[in-house]
């Protein structure tokens, strides 16, 4: 996994699934996607693990996956 990856590619590459910003609050982005859970990317530098891993597996994503994605 890109263990660097920033809010902003991360919001480009769940856009190529589907996904499409709802609404935005500060630094915090909401995006839906119509069959798959919602979920919001903070626009940080960079992103930890943690919250990573829990933006993929809302997203019904395998950490293969989106790495593809990106």
């Amino acid at each position: 996994m890109h263990a660097l990856t920033s809010g902003k590619p991360c919001i480009t590459a769940l856009a190529k699934v589907g996904y499409q910003r709802t609404r935005q609050e500060g630094s915090h982005v909401r995006l839906a996607c119509e069959g798959r859970g919602p979920v919001t990317v903070p626009l940080h530098k960079t992103l930890k693990r943690g919250i990573l891993r829990s933006i993929i597996r809302v997203a019904e994503l395998t950490v293969d996956e989106f790495c593809a994605l990106l």
